[in-house]
């Protein structure tokens, strides 16, 4: 009987995403890459899913500054990019990494002169504890986001092993 816990416990560790207080997947293909959209979050607003994991590596899709307490967007500004951040951070925690071991940042904004600074602030803000080691990022200016919004962010992330 011991043996049996013991085996159990080994299976849970070996995969981060069903750590305790981990996301679990919705879904996972047939060559095992994994699908999520935590109950802790929002929803995705279309046809999309939050993050997916394959293999070592979880890839999060572009989140805006949503309030996941009541889905609503976060003040334009600061504020709003900080939210979307901070979705990005937690989905990352629940996939079972953290901000240390992102391995790439992509950025998109409205108006390069006007969020570029601020975006950098927040991350500077973000990833203090390992600065000046920052992932790599490209930012990019759009014409429009969803809903007429100013910032999406998106982020890959390794999980060890």
């Amino acid at each position: 009987m011991t043996m049996k816990l013991t085996i159990a416990v080994t299976s849970l560790v070996a995969s981060p995403a069903f750590t305790v207080g981990q996301a679990t997947p919705n879904y996972t293909s047939p060559l095992g890459v994994e699908i999520f959209n935590p109950a802790q979050l929002f929803n995705a607003s279309g046809i999309w899913s939050l993050m997916s994991r394959a293999g070592n590596t979880l890839y999060i899709s572009g989140m805006r500054g949503f309030y996941p307490s009541n889905t609503t967007l976060a003040p334009v500004g600061r504020e709003r990019i900080y939210q979307a951040f901070a979705n990005m951070k937690t989905l990352a925690e629940l996939g079972g990494s953290d901000l240390t071991s992102c391995v790439r940042l992509q950025v998109f904004v409205t108006d390069m002169y006007r969020w570029r600074p601020l975006v950098n602030e927040v991350q500077a803000e973000l990833w203090r504890t390992v600065a000046p080691n920052y992932p790599p990022r490209t930012i990019v200016e759009v014409d429009r986001l969803n809903d007429d919004d100013i910032v999406e962010v998106e982020g890959t992330f390794y999980l060890g092993g």
